[in-house]
């Protein structure tokens, strides 16, 4: 009997379909109850050319949920940690809030939690996706930047856009081997 691979969960973004509504900050803030003057995903404005042939892009950012994430190598007490399916997360309860986690993150995609004094980050919404539903972020963008799924999943809509389209990672010098992909 064939062995079943386990589930794999990435993101892939269209930025060019992004209109920096920021209706995906919003609803993570809102479903996470993520504090004020933090951010657990962002969007990066982009400016090229110059005048009058100017260009703005907006590009989403946040945790790419690392194969071989450095913020879980470097936790001095095991708090952040990798679920089999791939989704990097925070135990609050054994966090001491070194933010040797925060540093080692290529991508910035950390924070310190000015209310608890532990870090934050995205989670992918896995309370919401092991209900089966789509992260917040995800389910609220009305112009569909974002497309979540799992990369195991031949059928999966993740699986064939990776599969029929080019893209790019961030910083794959690093090793960290993102799972946020960015079509091209």
């Amino acid at each position: 009997m064939a062995r079943k691979k386990s589930k794999r969960y990435a993101m892939v973004l269209d930025s060019r379909k992004c209109i920096d509504c920021k209706a995906c900050v919003v609803a993570c803030k809102a479903e996470n109850q993520v504090p004020l003057g933090v951010f657990r995903n962002w969007i990066n404005l982009e400016k090229s050319g110059e005048y009058p042939r100017l260009r703005t892009s907006f590009d989403p950012e946040q945790c790419h949920h690392c194969e071989h994430a450095s913020c879980v190598r470097v936790c001095p007490t095991g708090a952040s940690w990798q679920r089999e399916d791939g989704v990097v997360l925070v135990k609050y309860d054994d966090c001491i809030g070194c933010k040797y986690c925060i540093i080692a993150c290529p991508y910035d995609a950390r924070y310190h939690n000015p209310e608890t004094h532990t870090v934050g980050k995205c989670t992918f919404c896995s309370h919401r996706v092991d209900r089966g539903e789509e992260p917040a972020c995800v389910e609220t963008c009305p112009s569909k930047v974002r497309v979540f799924g799992d990369l195991e999943d031949p059928k999966s809509p993740i699986h064939q856009l990776l599969s029929t389209r080019r893209y790019r990672v961030l910083k794959p010098q690093t090793g960290n081997g993102p799972h946020l992909y960015y079509l091209l």
